[in-house]
């Protein structure tokens, strides 16, 4: 995590230079009403206030970029240019380097979170659909990291794709469940996740039971709580002590968390702080795996703009309508009819049916307020 006042070189220690004594300071600029989407916010808002070009190179040198663009060429849906935008967001579950404190790294990493974000034309509202990470799909061919090919199977669990072929081949998985091209990918792992909620100052929720769950170490008592964030990563993870104990009660808490982490990007004052500013936005940038097209404080920045008037009533929660898998009790499949529903909707940039609703409603029911 980024210490903004270790180093004279930093960018809040050259603020308090300027604006020493016999210096004049220009006043700031004070943005007031920005609503920028969670996912995408703190990693490029000093943009916009800053004018240091040490701040501006040393952000860009922050990201990190996988250009999906390339690999997987022109065999993908068509990219519709009707004024909307998908984005594949992932929430990597690697225990490699600063994350092995949450388990055994093994090699490889899942997409532990999987939500498309679908924006509406004109950029008011939004549609989250969660895919349920152990959803038995149909899974394309797709490269692995040492570059041979890993053959397409007509059945696999949803977030294998990630682990066999990262970012490209889960965004060609999500393209060939839904013939809906993602227009970017944002991903953010667990000790990225901690770090940014830490930085933020916490969320606040309010939990309408007790969550006692070791696996992701959470203790909570019925009531209102200012989460750090080691316990909002053990929320969004929690999975056997609220609902019946699957990913479709885990999808409902993390729904929840998102609306109150739009919430409180709101509410945090970053715009009127040089200091938070630097400190969320250096530590968000190096949180966040981006596409190509994203891979530049600028062009991040002018992406979370087309967003700044969405909040969390404009967002719309839903989880992709699944059922029991009839050949396996510990997985679900896709429902076929609400499935194409809910896709095909999405790709007309229209409202999503209610008989898909209905289902999604469904989906992970018992968990549905336990955190508000």
């Amino acid at each position: 995590m980024a210490d903004d006042s270790r180093s004279p070189r930093d960018g809040s220690r050259r603020r308090r230079v300027v604006g020493g004594r016999g210096r004049r300071r220009k006043p700031p600029v004070r943005h007031k009403g920005r609503r920028i989407a969670a996912w995408s916010a703190a990693s490029v808002v000093l943009v916009g206030g800053a004018g240091l070009g040490f701040v501006y190179f040393k952000l860009n040198g922050n990201l990190h970029s996988v250009d999906i663009n390339a690999a997987l060429g022109k065999n993908r849906p068509d990219n519709v240019d009707n004024g909307s935008q998908d984005i594949l967001v992932l929430g990597s579950d690697s225990r490699a380097g600063a994350n092995g404190k949450y388990g055994r790294d093994e090699g490889s990493s899942r997409s532990d979170t999987a939500m498309v974000v679908h924006v509406y034309a004109g950029h008011k509202k939004a549609s989250v659909v969660s895919i349920p990470r152990d959803t038995m799909v149909p899974r394309p061919a797709c490269t692995t990291p040492s570059g041979r090919t890993s053959p397409a199977v007509g059945r696999a669990q949803f977030n294998e794709a990630y682990s066999i072929g990262g970012a490209v081949c889960a965004v060609k998985t999500v393209e060939a469940m839904t013939n809906i091209r993602m227009d970017h990918y944002l991903e953010v792992d667990f000790d990225g996740f901690q770090k940014l909620i830490d930085k933020l100052g916490g969320v606040e929720v309010t939990t309408t039971k007790a969550i006692h769950d070791k696996s992701s170490h959470l203790d909570l008592a019925a009531g209102t709580h200012k989460l750090d964030g080691e316990q909002s990563l053990g929320l969004v993870r929690t999975r056997k002590s609220v609902g019946d104990g699957s990913d479709l009660g885990r999808i409902k808490l993390q729904q929840a968390f998102i609306k109150a982490l739009l919430d409180q990007v709101k509410s945090v004052g970053i715009f009127t702080s040089p200091t938070k500013l630097y400190g969320i936005a250096d530590t968000a940038t190096k949180a966040l795996t981006t596409d190509r097209d994203l891979n530049s404080v600028n062009k991040l920045y002018s992406f979370a703009s087309g967003l700044k008037g969405i909040g969390s009533d404009d967002m719309h929660m839903i989880t992709l309508p699944v059922g029991a898998d009839p050949r396996d009790a510990d997985r679900v499949v896709p429902l076929a009819e609400e499935s194409a529903q809910l896709w095909r909707a999405l790709r007309g940039d229209d409202d999503i049916p209610e008989a898909a609703l209905k289902e999604s409603r469904a989906s992970g029911a018992e968990a549905d307020g336990v955190v508000k």
